[in-house]
């Protein structure tokens, strides 16, 4: 039997896994994202095998992680190879650290991250950590430098990482296309320099690609010791009479994981056969089943819960006694309720209006999902319950105090340091929000409270946008929820894609209407419908509605609230500092500026006069 060398190569499920799953009759705090988990969903099969060679040891590292139920919707299955640098001592500790750390690392960023930011996060971390330990070698190429390539798959979505020139090839309708580019460098005659690896460098340049998977494909990861001697050209061949032996199949249930073990084992034993002189590994992966769930599938896994009916003052539901109707719309309630130690909290239900609304039904259970995930003092907490519930709905925190907006009718002359201690806390919390890559695009001072000792609190997770959730499938018409118009950034509205910098501009918006009383370009912007109507916008300096405003502090917001939003700052903390800190180099161009543009009348005086002077200086002379 041939030596084979693995790291984490054990998958968490031998068998083929699918994200089917049942409801245990009341909402859980995943609910949310369990309701996005398609009873036939990503369904992988895979297989992997290593072996060191001519070599006297393997300094090759392979690693797969299929995950079961909520953590296969929500970060997907993992593949990942790395070739240790045949001339970095080190370069077999380097791999093995690269393939189980980042398989274990990736999995433990928060749920609401994508899977770019996740795992860019963890290969940033790992980079520089192998770098680190290459320190005690003279040449960083001698010591924990390997390549690195991983796979993630995510609902019909692939996500790639590469760096070196291990390969991802993929096989789909008897094409073979090789996805990844090899960070090598002719430097002789067959001769190649590894340009870009882990650990090489304390920067890396990693590929991303993400791409659409579809059923069917075939996926095959090796590294220079397997497709340095077998060409394109007989990867392909074998792939297909893998795939057509299977589809000939009269009674075939699909690739099994052992089928996926067996064609490594054979095109590492033919590597090998070939005559590589490099350890030799390779990984196998079969798209079997993706995520396809009908609209009837999806609303019966959201229905699980009625909607509970309007509620009085007095009445009672799961425990909690209703003391006020805080807030009612044609989306949803609020009432203060109390249980049975007399706490007071909040309890927001869904309006009847959308009882057969399967994405309405979807956010709303989303709502309570993201608040929990959201800690900060600056947000409002999402209570946990201490029971089963018989009825939708989420309890919050009780926030004894009043809105922004009502703290700007009752301060029409605010006092400027007063509204810089509470812009702090509200750029306290928006940062929490993006920490979690989740954009709230819903900032206005009715969603902002001040409780009664002072603390700002965030409030409403109605619009919230999550790239992390985004990224799964579902045939659900997603509502696209749109703030307020008034305090939304241009891009929002004019439906373009949004970034933090639209949370930064609604932060503007509301600061302004805080120091002056009133919206910035004397509120016209709630007509703009075009780029068009946003670019004839005239901004009105917050110094001329309110002369305690400092000029300084004006430029940052003014900034914030340019149009466009590359010309904003780089996001919230960038503007606290400016709207907190006079910027220096500002108020140095203030007195360097060229005297034509501060005062052209003045300068065509000076310069009138300074050529009759000279005019009768050679006169006279």
């Amino acid at each position: 039997m041939a030596e084979s060398v693995a790291v984490n190569t054990e998958l968490n499920n031998p068998t083929k896994l699918s994200t089917d799953g049942t409801s245990n009759g009341y909402c859980s705090i995943d609910d949310a994202i369990a309701s996005l988990k398609p009873v036939n969903g990503l369904v992988i099969a895979a297989g992997q095998y290593s072996d060191k060679g001519v070599k006297t040891a393997n300094e090759d590292a392979i690693g797969i992680r299929i995950p079961s139920g909520l953590m296969l919707t929500t970060k997907g299955a993992v593949a990942a190879i790395s070739d240790g640098v045949s001339t970095a001592e080190s370069g077999a500790a380097a791999s093995a650290i690269s393939v189980s750390n980042f398989l274990a690392d990736y999995y433990s960023t928060p749920d609401l991250w994508s899977v770019e930011k996740s795992s860019t996060q963890v290969l940033t971390a790992l980079n520089r950590w192998l770098y680190g330990l290459g320190q005690d070698y003279r040449d960083a190429r001698r010591g924990y430098v390997c390549t690195f390539s991983a796979l993630v798959f995510k609902s019909c979505h692939l996500h790639m990482f590469h760096v070196g020139d291990s390969r991802v090839y993929r096989y789909r309708n008897g094409t073979l296309d090789k996805l990844s580019h090899d960070h090598t460098s002719l430097v002789g005659q067959n001769q190649q320099y590894l340009v870009r690896a882990m650990g090489l460098d304390v920067n890396v340049d990693v590929d991303y690609r993400m791409l659409t998977v579809a059923k069917g494909d075939l996926y095959f990861l090796s590294t220079d010791g397997v497709h340095d001697v077998i060409t394109d050209l007989e990867i392909r061949s074998r792939l297909q009479q893998l795939w057509q032996h299977h589809a000939n199949e009269a009674t075939s249930n699909g690739f099994s994981d052992k089928e996926c073990d067996a064609f490594c084992t054979a095109m590492v034993e033919l590597a090998l056969m070939r005559g590589s002189q490099d350890n030799a590994s390779c990984q196998l992966l079969y798209i079997e089943a993706l995520p396809d769930k009908n609209i009837d599938e999806v609303y019966q896994s959201l229905s699980n819960l009625p909607f509970p009916p309007p509620l009085n003052i007095g009445m009672m539901l799961d425990g909690y006694k209703v003391v006020d109707t805080l807030h009612q719309s044609q989306r949803s309630q609020v009432y203060l309720v109390k249980n049975e130690q007399d706490s007071l909290m909040c309890m927001k239900t869904p309006s009847v209006n959308y009882l057969d609304d399967a994405a309405y039904i979807e956010r709303f259970l989303l709502e309570s999902w993201i608040g929990r995930r959201i800690n900060s003092p600056n947000v409002v907490s999402i209570l946990d319950r201490d029971r089963e519930k018989s009825a939708l709905y989420y309890l919050t925190e009780y926030l004894p105090g009043h809105s922004i907006s009502q703290w700007i009718k009752h301060n029409p002359s605010p006092d400027v340091q007063q509204v810089l201690g509470l812009l702090k806390q509200l750029e306290a919390g928006v940062r929490a929000f993006h920490r979690k890559e989740t954009l709230h695009q819903d900032l206005k001072p009715d969603n902002l409270i001040i409780t009664n000792d002072g603390r700002m609190k965030i409030i409403d997770f109605g619009s919230c946008y999550i790239k992390g959730i985004a990224e799964i499938t579902t045939p659900l018409q997603r509502d696209k929820i749109l703030g307020t118009a008034e305090y939304s950034a241009p891009e929002s509205i004019l439906g373009y894609q949004v970034t933090q910098k639209a949370d930064l501009y609604s932060i503007a918006v509301i600061a302004f209407e805080m120091l002056t009383g009133q919206l910035p370009f004397g509120g016209k912007q709630q007509y703009c419908k075009t780029k068009q109507d946003f670019l004839k916008l005239q901004y009105i300096p917050s110094y001329e509605i309110n002369p305690l405003v400092p000029i300084w502090m004006d430029k940052a917001l003014k900034k914030a609230l340019s149009t466009a939003p590359e010309q904003r700052q780089a996001d919230s903390s960038e503007w606290l500092f400016e709207m907190t800190q006079p910027v220096k180099q500002w108020q140095e161009s203030v007195v360097k500026a060229p005297l034509i543009d501060t005062q052209p009348l003045l300068f065509w005086q000076c310069l009138t006069v300074a050529f009759a002077l000279l005019a009768l200086l050679l006169v006279l002379f």
